[in-house]
């Protein structure tokens, strides 16, 4: 299950950004760059950070970057950025994020699925502290194929 949870692709690790917007971007761009979707998908999880707020850092140290499905996604992704040095994303709580993860579907059937299926990977204590303390993005892909 967790080999197709994740684009081997859409997987980059930065020892550090300037502000969660431009993580955000990133990891966005990430499901760009493997195909699974367009540029504007990239603005459009922006606006909804800028309109709504860090509502997707979901748990400490980790976000979850998504807009709702749209014609500019060709594909269910989930892409990860990790951060060495994590960034202050404006939660009130949860902060500093260090994985910030970036989803994208094409219809809301997918999106619920691809979101419990990230729910239940993140929910598992182990993985996350091996995302975190990962030193190579093949370190993270290595996790996401056991």
């Amino acid at each position: 299950m967790r080999t197709s949870l994740i684009d081997p692709a859409a997987i980059s690790i930065q020892d550090s950004v300037v502000s969660f917007s431009e993580a955000i971007s990133l990891s966005t761009q990430l499901l760009v760059k493997s195909g699974h979707a367009k540029a504007s998908y990239v603005s459009r999880v922006k606006e909804n950070f800028e309109r709504l707020g860090p509502y997707f850092v979901v748990a400490p140290a980790i976000a979850l970057a998504h807009a709702a499905p749209g014609e500019d996604v060709v594909s269910p992704g989930l892409s990860l950025l990790k951060l060495n040095q994590p960034v202050v994303s404006g939660a009130l709580e949860n902060d500093p994020v260090s994985l910030l993860f970036s989803l994208c579907t094409p219809d809301s059937n997918s999106h619920i699925e691809l979101m419990g299926e990230f729910a239940k990977l993140m929910g598992d204590p182990e993985i996350v502290n091996s995302l975190l303390n990962a030193s190579a993005e093949s370190v993270i892909r290595e996790i996401f194929q056991t």
